[in-house]
């Protein structure tokens, strides 16, 4: 069919398109999926690479060590950060607490708000592992800040400290009927709060 023969047509390099045949369609899904796919060198190289650095990268705790890593305390999951801090309860909530049983016993201590630039200031401190003095005059003449800051420690818990899952309970528990219920209700989902949040 073809108007020349067919070793003139190889050495021009090319076909007359009524010549020729796609057989892609024709042949096995099977057989061209077991045609292994050229690797490049390059490619090659880049696997190996990293594959060496996966396997070479140091632990999180080596890290810690050369305080290259350091643990967030604000925005962390509460049961992650404890785990790492090796802590029962989160230091800030600790430092914080203590402070205002000691000092902090006014009017409105968790209703009125801090002066900005110092729960910014102590936040950094506690999120650098560093446990801020909070006897310094600048804390004590603005004993709101240490309340905003647990507060603001409570609101970026990813998971909130009486958890999604349990919100239902919680709520049906705050809508019965009598205080006693309500307090027999509220005493039994808070038993079964995940140990860190219990805590």
């Amino acid at each position: 069919n073809t108007p020349f023969p067919l070793s003139v047509l190889l050495q021009v390099g090319f076909f007359p398109s009524e010549c020729v045949e796609l057989i892609n369609d024709k042949v096995p899904q099977s057989v061209t999926n077991s045609v292994p796919k050229p690797v490049s060198k390059k490619h090659g190289k880049l696997i190996t690479f990293l594959r060496t650095f996966m396997k070479s990268r140091p632990t999180k705790q080596k890290l810690k060590q050369r305080g290259i890593l350091k643990e967030r305390v604000f925005g962390c999951d509460l049961g992650e950060h404890l785990l790492n801090s090796g802590h029962d309860v989160p230091q800030v909530l600790k430092s914080c607490t203590e402070f205002i049983e000691k000092h902090g016993i006014v009017d409105g201590i968790y209703r009125l708000s801090g002066i900005a630039s110092n729960i910014q200031k102590l936040r950094h401190e506690f999120d650098s592992e560093q446990i801020p003095d909070l006897t310094k005059d600048i804390y004590i003449q603005d004993i709101h800040c240490v309340g905003s800051l647990c507060k603001l420690y409570f609101r970026e818990l990813p998971n909130p400290l009486l958890t999604y899952q349990l919100y239902e309970k919680f709520s049906d528990a705050v809508s019965a009927a009598t205080d006693e219920e309500r307090l027999v209700k509220i005493h039994d989902v808070i038993q079964q709060l995940p140990p860190p949040h219990y805590r």
